[in-house]
């Protein structure tokens, strides 16, 4: 089965629009566990800068992580746009390479284009699979819900979270974005502003607010309630 997906602008409404036919076409491969997702543009793959203006720009034949070095060949830095769309397809590469999905970028004016790609022909650029595929729920979290707010933290919280796998606790917490419930998503920054994880939080974002900072002995009496200790528990969060 080869499912075409695209988003059907004149009847989509606020409440159903994604907004872009990558992400969406990311989405539905997630949800129906998908072998491959292809998606076919006006250029043959990733490049190392715009073919259609730098002569010497390359296309990158494998991507086996999309790092921020990686997201930045979607932009011109000095104009700050997004390249041939490339923005939107590298969002969808994370979404389907962290559900363990392997992605192609590919011209769509190739002749025969998707056969010879599932003929295994080498076009355009190919994203490999995370092998540590994030579960179902996990999945959901970090791709299937737009986050509702934004958490930003402090240094030490960051490392803590991404490289000894704590949970984020209220004195990680420098500034608080949004107005979300507790048990929404929401996106966490690092001190530099660039989104890291999402997770789902513990308090609403007046709570947040009033906890920032703080020691978890001083919940209580912050509250007026004895809460949970984490603002964002280590099984509820998702590092990008």
């Amino acid at each position: 089965m080869l499912p075409i997906v695209n988003e059907n602008d004149t009847v989509a409404v606020e409440e159903i629009k994604v907004g872009d036919n990558d992400n969406l076409a990311a989405l539905v491969a997630h949800l129906i566990d998908a072998d491959l997702l292809i998606l076919l543009t006006d250029v043959d793959g990733l490049y190392t800068g715009d073919p259609r203006r730098d002569p010497a720009a390359r296309r990158v034949d494998t991507v086996e992580a999309v790092t921020a070095d990686i997201q930045r060949l979607a932009h011109d830095e000095a104009a700050d746009i997004s390249v041939g769309g490339m923005g939107t397809k590298l969002q969808a590469a994370r979404k389907a390479v962290g559900s363990g999905i392997p992605m192609l970028i590919a011209s769509g004016r190739e002749p025969d284009v998707v056969q010879r790609l599932l003929q295994g022909e080498e076009l355009g650029t190919y994203f490999a699979p995370r092998e540590d595929r994030l579960a179902a729920r996990k999945r959901w979290i970090a791709f299937a819900v737009p986050p509702q707010g934004r958490l930003t933290v402090d240094a030490g919280a960051c490392r803590a979270l991404t490289e000894r796998g704590k949970s984020l606790l209220p004195s990680g917490l420098v500034d608080v974005g949004g107005d979300f419930q507790a048990g929404e998503v929401v996106a966490l920054a690092g001190p530099a502003g660039e989104e890291f994880a999402r997770g789902l939080v513990n308090y609403d974002a007046a709570e947040c607010k009033r906890l920032r900072g703080s020691k978890t002995s001083d919940i209580e009496r912050t509250l007026g309630y004895r809460g949970v200790d984490e603002i964002i528990h280590r099984d509820n969060l998702v590092l990008l």
